[in-house]
C-alpha cells in the first residue's frame, strides 16, 4: 500500500532524488505544479471535465466507472511511464489535485506493481497552502545581498555567474520570464501563472536558507503582470545595497546584446515596445525613436532611451556612492564578481 506524507517530507525526497510526479491534467499542470514535478495524467483535460460531469450528473460510482473505461486501454503505458522515471528502488511521490481518487488509484495500481508509492497527503492544494503560509510572514530568516544599479550596468550577468559559482541567487527575472520594463518580454519564453512564479520563489529562498544569505536584483512590486511577493520586498528593503555602475558605452552594448539580438535586431518588438513610452516621451518624440529603428540605429535608440528616459526614472548613481555597502564598477565582469564574492564571504550571517 501506498505511504502518505506530508509536503515538507515529499520536498526532502525529491531533493534527495526521487521523482515527484503530478497525476492532473496536463492544463492543470501547466497552470501550477510543484516545481521539478513530472506530469504522468491520468486523464487529460476532456477527460476530467467528462468525468467531473457525470460525478455531478450522475454520482461517484457512476464517474469512477467512466475513468476506469477511460483508463483500462492505456494502463500499460501509464505503468510503463513510471517505470522509466522512478528512482533506484522504484521510489516515487505522487500527487494530485487534493489528495483523492486519482492519487488513490495510481497508489494503489503502483504498488501492485511493485513500486515504493508515497502520496502527498492533501495534495496539490495541501502544496499550495505550504507555499503561502511561507510567504505570509513579515521578514524571512535570511539575510539579502541586494544588486542595485542603471538598465545595462549587468546586473542580471553578475548574478548568473555567482549562480554559476555555487552562490545562493534568487533570479527573479528569469523566475517571472520578464526583464521587468516595457520591453521585458523580447526574446523570452511565455510566464508563469502567479501561483507558479511563488512556488519558484518559495523553493529559491527555502534552499538558500542554510546558507544565510541570497542574492537578489532589486526590482517592483511588478514584474510583466506578476507581482513580487510583499515578504521579498520587505527583506530586500532591509538587505546589504551593492551598487552596481559602468559607462554608457558600456551598457549600450549589453542592452543591444539582450534585446537586439534577434533577426533584424528584433526591430518589430523593440518599435512596438517603444509605442507603449508614448504617455511618457510623446508621439513626435516615438514617432522619431521608431524612425531610426526603422532605418537601424538600434544603439542611438538605446542610449537615448538610457539618458532620457530609464536613468531619470531610477536615479541610480552613475559611479561609487557611500550610500551603498559596496560600489563595483562591472566592465570588467570577471573583476567584479571577485570584489562580489570578497564582500560576501566577510559577511557574518554567510554558511559556507
Amino acid at each position: 500500500m501506498y505511504l502518505d506524507i506530508d509536503v515538507q517530507e515529499a520536498l526532502n525526497r525529491a531533493e534527495a532524488g526521487i521523482p515527484l510526479v503530478d497525476l492532473r491534467s496536463h492544463g492543470e499542470y501547466v497552470e501550477a505544479t510543484i516545481p521539478g514535478a513530472y506530469n504522468i495524467p491520468l486523464l487529460d483535460n476532456v477527460e476530467r471535465s467528462l468525468v467531473g460531469i457525470t460525478h455531478k450528473k450522475e454520482g461517484a460510482e457512476r464517474a469512477r466507472e467512466l475513468a476506469m473505461e477511460i483508463l483500462s486501454p492505456r494502463l500499460p503505458y501509464f505503468i510503463y511511464a513510471f517505470k522509466q522515471l522512478a528512482a533506484p528502488g522504484k521510489e516515487v511521490v505522487i500527487f494530485c489535485w487534493r489528495g483523492g481518487e486519482r492519487s488513490h488509484f495510481a497508489g494503489c495500481l503502483l504498488d501492485a506493481m511493485g513500486f515504493k508509492v508515497y502520496r502527498i497527503r492533501g495534495g496539490y492544494k495541501a502544496y499550495r497552502r505550504y507555499v503561502l503560509a511561507y510567504l505570509d510572514r513579515e521578514i524571512l530568516p535570511h539575510r539579502a545581498v541586494v544588486v542595485y544599479g542603471l538598465t545595462g550596468v549587468g546586473k542580471t550577468d553578475i548574478l548568473q555567474e555567482l549562480k554559476r559559482r555555487g552562490y545562493p541567487v534568487l533570479d527573479l527575472e528569469t523566475l517571472a520570464a520578464h526583464r521587468g520594463s516595457v520591453f521585458g518580454k523580447i526574446g523570452q519564453p511565455p510566464s508563469p501563472s502567479q501561483k507558479m512564479f511563488e512556488a519558484l520563489i518559495e523553493r529559491e529562498l527555502r534552499i538558500a536558507e542554510n546558507r544565510g544569505f541570497f542574492l537578489v536584483e532589486c526590482e517592483s512590486k511588478r514584474l510583466g503582470k506578476l507581482l513580487v511577493p510583499d515578504l521579498l520586498l520587505n527583506t530586500m528593503q532591509n538587505g546589504y545595497r551593492i551598487l552596481l555602475y559602468a559607462s554608457l558605452q558600456a551598457r549600450v552594448d549589453r542592452i543591444m546584446r539582450d534585446y537586439a539580438a534577434g533577426p533584424d535586431n528584433n526591430k518589430t518588438a523593440l518599435q512596438e515596445a517603444v509605442v507603449r513610452l508614448t504617455k511618457y516621451l510623446g508621439k513626435s518624440k516615438v514617432a522619431e525613436l521608431n524612425g531610426w529603428l526603422e532605418r537601424g540605429l538600434v544603439s542611438r535608440v538605446v542610449e537615448y532611451l538610457l539618458l532620457h528616459y530609464y536613468d531619470p526614472l531610477y536615479k541610480y548613481p552613475g559611479g561609487p556612492s557611500s550610500r551603498y555597502h559596496l560600489s563595483v564598477n562591472t566592465e570588467n565582469l570577471q573583476k567584479a564578481v571577485k570584489e562580489i564574492t570578497d564582500f560576501i564571504n566577510r559577511l557574518p550571517e554567510y554558511r559556507r
